[in-house]
C-alpha cells in the first residue's frame, strides 16, 4: 500500500539543468553587452569549472569569474549578468509536462506528498514558489534541514518522519539513481526512476519502476494500492 511519494526536485519536477543553461547564456551576453572583453567561449568554461568545484548551488559564480578573469569586480559587468541570469530563470524555471495533473491525481487518492532536495532551503523554497507549488505538499526537506546530502539516510527518514509514514508504505521517485534511489532503498522504500530527468544516459537505474513521464506514476500507485486478489488476478 502505498500512502506517500517523496518526490527529488530538480530534474524531476522541473528541467533544472535547461534552466541553468538557459540562465548562464542569458548571463554571458549580458556581461559581454557591458564591456567583459572575453571570448564566450572561454566565460562559459570558466564558469563551468567553478560549477563543478564550487557545486551548483554556489550564489557567487559570476564574482568569483571575474576575479579570476580580470582580477577585480566590474559593478557594471557583475549587476547585467545578475540581471540577466535572475530574468532568464524566472522565464526559464517549468514543470515537465503533467507535473501538475500527476500531482493533482496523488492528492485526490489521499497521497501524502514530499520533497527532498539536496539544495539549499532558500533555494529550494524559490523553485517551488516559482512554479506555484508552495502549497502543495505536506513536507519539504533541503540540505539545510539535516546537513547531509543524499545519498544518506537523513533527508529521506525526516521526510518520512513528517509524513507520518513507514518507508514500506512509501516512493521515492527521483532521476540520480546514485543519490535518490541508492538513498531510498537504504531504508526499505520502493524506487522510482524519472528517465525522463536523466542528464548522465544512465543504463541501469537500480530502481524498482522506471517512468519516461511522470504521470506513469499515477498508474504505478494505483497498481501497488489495488487488493492482493485483483492484482493476482492481472497478473494471471
Amino acid at each position: 500500500m502505498v500512502r506517500a511519494i517523496v518526490f527529488d526536485l530538480d530534474n524531476t519536477l522541473t528541467d533544472f539543468m535547461k534552466m541553468k543553461a538557459d540562465a548562464i547564456h542569458a548571463a554571458i551576453e549580458g556581461m559581454i553587452d557591458a564591456g567583459l572583453t572575453l571570448p564566450r567561449e572561454a566565460v562559459r568554461a570558466r564558469i563551468d569549472a567553478i560549477y563543478k568545484e564550487q557545486g551548483m548551488e554556489y550564489q557567487q559564480v559570476f564574482d568569483a569569474l571575474l576575479e579570476s578573469e580580470l582580477g577585480h569586480i566590474d559593478p557594471k559587468i557583475l549587476a547585467s549578468g545578475i540581471v540577466a541570469y535572475r530574468k532568464t530563470r524566472a522565464s526559464s524555471l517549468v514543470l515537465y509536462p503533467h507535473v501538475q495533473m500527476t500531482l493533482l491525481e496523488l492528492t485526490k487518492r489521499g497521497i501524502k506528498l514530499a520533497v527532498v532536495s539536496d539544495a539549499p532551503r532558500a533555494q529550494a523554497w524559490l523553485r517551488l514558489c516559482s512554479l506555484g507549488l508552495q502549497h502543495v505538499f505536506d513536507a519539504v526537506v533541503t540540505y539545510d534541514d539535516t546537513r547531509e546530502l543524499k545519498p544518506s539516510p537523513a533527508p529521506f527518514r525526516a521526510a518520512l518522519r513528517r509524513l507520518e509514514a513507514e518507508p514500506r508504505h512509501a516512493l521515492m521517485v527521483g532521476d540520480w539513481p546514485e543519490r535518490d534511489v541508492v538513498g531510498a532503498k537504504t531504508l526499505g522504500m520502493t524506487t522510482v526512476f524519472a528517465r525522463y530527468g536523466d542528464t548522465f544516459g544512465t543504463q541501469d537505474s537500480g530502481a524498482d519502476y522506471e517512468i519516461d513521464d511522470v504521470f506513469q506514476l499515477v498508474e504505478i500507485v494505483d497498481r501497488l494500492n489495488q487488493p492482493e486478489s485483483r492484482r493476482a488476478a492481472v497478473r494471471d
